[in-house]
């Protein structure tokens, strides 16, 4: 006999579902209260609420557990390549040296893109977030892709849709980042790998070609797998909301990139290298600033420790800090920054008072770490993180897509004024 909750109201008994996950987690399925009752559940930032199912990833905070498709992320970020598990979330398997191969042609073959892009960009000023621009850009594929917002695409379509954002996110991502240095554009060069290739677009300058360094190639790849998805969080739901308007892929991964942006999701990354260089302008003086986030009348966070799910270890902050270690050390990098990064890392896994609270050091922050070690500026931070979350959220949008999943259409609970009259501005 399968599980059910009761709630009782005006005296009537409802039933509700329980449904239970292919990991045992349960949940109460109330979609036909409303109707039952013309009750609706409130609950503010869905804290508590499952939008979907899925069988994309599976995270459980409390025991620091991350899986895609099932494959755990410390074998996924040891084993994988980026490419792979692109494949892995957005096809449902890993896949076979042939299919691998064919799949990064495919997506080799439209790195380029459209020369009119560049008038696009050319109209934006010298100081505009890489973020705005790459939201942008993103949406204007509709414009050169039109057969793309045919609510009736087929597979084949979708597929080639696909590929051709994976193939253009990065040059995109480069060509943002050129923009704001006021550096001409360099152009894709498919003879190289996918992360090597981007490395190239950002990095290389017209009078000086961009040596590859297999640590920061293999850095790269590490922190775009960590990265590739993480459920149902502000940008992902984002993502399949507006999806679920029947909306194209490139519209819901703007949209995507557009609630990343902000300092409580994905810009956490560049929030933390922004704070260490506060303390170190204020006399480098980390005692004050410990001090100052234990006290909880003080206005100031440590950015880049705890997090709102994980309730012990992230699981991703245990890989990409070796992953740190490991950079900062064989690139020989001497920056005052990072350095006092290091001191509060310490003081982090070593002071009662943090361990008590679980604030250890997140993934944000050892991925600003990196970054800024890596040579990229803290404006990008964000726009590397969206280039990480890219598969996971055309993934989502696959399935959403696939599954038939209704307009999403959350309801509320009115507050405001009661009817009343409309009075003439000369009597107010």
């Amino acid at each position: 006999m399968s599980e059910s909750a009761s709630l009782n109201f005006n005296g009537k008994e409802i039933k509700l579902p329980i449904l239970t996950g292919s990991e045992n987690e349960k949940s109460i399925d109330i979609s036909k209260i409303r109707s039952e009752t013309g009750l609706i559940t409130l609950d503010k930032g869905f804290k508590n609420t499952g939008s979907t199912t899925s069988n994309i990833t599976y995270l459980d905070g409390e025991k620091g557990i991350l899986r895609h498709r099932g494959y755990s992320i410390e074998e996924l970020a040891a084993k994988s390549t980026f490419t792979e598990v692109c494949y892995l979330l957005i096809y449902g398997e890993l896949p076979t040296k042939i299919e691998l191969d064919n799949f990064e042609n495919t997506i080799r073959i439209h790195t380029l893109v459209h020369e009119d892009f560049k008038i696009i960009l050319e109209g934006y000023p010298s100081k505009a977030h890489p973020m705005g621009i790459l939201s942008s850009l993103i949406t204007s594929l509709t414009a050169f892709y039109p057969e793309s917002l045919d609510p009736n695409r087929s597979k084949e379509l979708v597929d080639l849709s696909i590929a051709r954002i994976l193939g253009k996110f990065p040059t995109f991502a480069a060509w943002s980042f050129k923009k704001r240095n006021g550096h001409p554009i360099i152009y894709p060069d498919n003879s190289l790998d996918y992360c090597s290739n981007f490395l190239k677009m950002m990095f290389e300058l017209p009078s000086e070609s961009y040596v590859q360094n297999p640590v920061i190639t293999d850095a790269l790849n590490k922190l775009l797998i960590l990265h590739a998805d993480h459920e149902q969080n502000c940008s992902t739901s984002t993502v399949r909301i507006v999806g679920s308007a029947q909306s194209s892929i490139y519209p819901s991964i703007s949209a995507g990139i557009n609630a990343l942006w902000g300092p409580l999701h994905g810009g956490a990354n560049q929030a933390v290298i922004e704070m260490l260089d506060s303390i170190i302008r204020d006399g480098n003086n980390i005692d004050k600033y410990i001090k100052k986030a234990k006290d909880k009348n003080d206005p100031f966070r440590l950015m880049g420790f705890g997090h709102r799910v994980y309730k012990n270890f992230d699981p991703r902050a245990k890989i990409i800090k070796k992953a740190a270690d490991n950079v900062l050390e064989k690139l020989g990098v001497s920056d005052p920054v990072l350095d006092l990064a290091k001191q509060l890392e310490k003081i982090a896994l070593e002071d009662q008072y943090f361990v008590d609270k679980k604030l250890y050091p997140n993934v944000d922050f050892y991925s600003g770490i990196i970054y800024r070690a890596l040579g990229f500026p803290p404006e990008m931070f964000t726009v590397m993180f969206a280039f990480g979350r890219l598969p996971g959220w055309i993934a989502q949008w696959k399935e959403m897509r696939e599954n038939k999943e209704p307009l999403g259409r959350p309801r509320q609970i009115y507050t405001g004024e009661k009817k009343r009259s409309y009075t003439d501005i000369a009597k107010r």
